[in-house]
């Protein structure tokens, strides 16, 4: 069965038939990931401009693990990340999705995004986080969601509060041996 990719990122298609659609909306559907995604997922996740928040690009080593790691959390947890794909084109524009992180020791389920800068200030990361939300709510049945975004962060910042979040908290997060303050934002269903 054919496996296509297109480094142009226009089509996310694998098996030779359009994925699943887990949850859509108005101008995106939402589908799992896949292995075979990896150089979508490289043109976002390798770009410093996008992954800021992270203070780096992704190796390619890095891809692949974070790849993997959302392919166990699908397994584990049935939901993560999801490819969002544009309707009207079927261009990949990021990656959206409700996830299990563990905040001061509590497990919270957080709705997260990175997009392509290609589609910065068009409105999607608000449409996929609110359609996020409501997955979350509604299909998953969880009654909170949080987000956890950098203080400098504005424009995550912006999505988050447009979509009905409100700081409730922060807490220091370490990556890559760093500590980085975030706000918790939250919404109850």
């Amino acid at each position: 069965m054919p496996f296509l990719c297109y480094t142009d990122v226009k089509l996310f298609i694998f098996g030779g038939v359009d994925m699943d659609i887990v949850f859509s909306s108005e101008r995106l559907n939402f589908r799992k990931i896949s292995a075979n995604g990896y150089k979508s997922l490289c043109k976002i996740l390798q770009d410093k401009e996008i992954m800021y928040a992270w203070e780096h690009a992704f190796s390619d080593e890095e891809v692949s693990e974070w790849i993997d790691k959302n392919l166990v959390r699908y397994k584990n947890e049935g939901f993560s990340y999801f490819a969002a794909i544009e309707k009207n084109t079927q261009s990949f524009i990021g990656v959206i999705g409700p996830l299990i992180d563990d905040i001061n020791g509590k497990k919270q389920i957080e709705i997260a995004y990175i997009l392509d800068k290609e589609y910065w200030g068009s409105g999607y990361a608000i449409e996929g986080a609110k359609a996020c939300v409501e997955y979350a709510f509604n299909a998953l049945n969880i009654d909170k969601v949080i987000a956890q975004i950098r203080p400098e962060n504005t424009s995550s910042r912006k999505v988050a509060e447009k979509i009905g979040m409100k700081i409730e908290g922060e807490f220091i997060k370490t990556y890559n041996g760093k500590d980085m303050p975030h706000l918790i934002y939250s919404r109850s269903k």
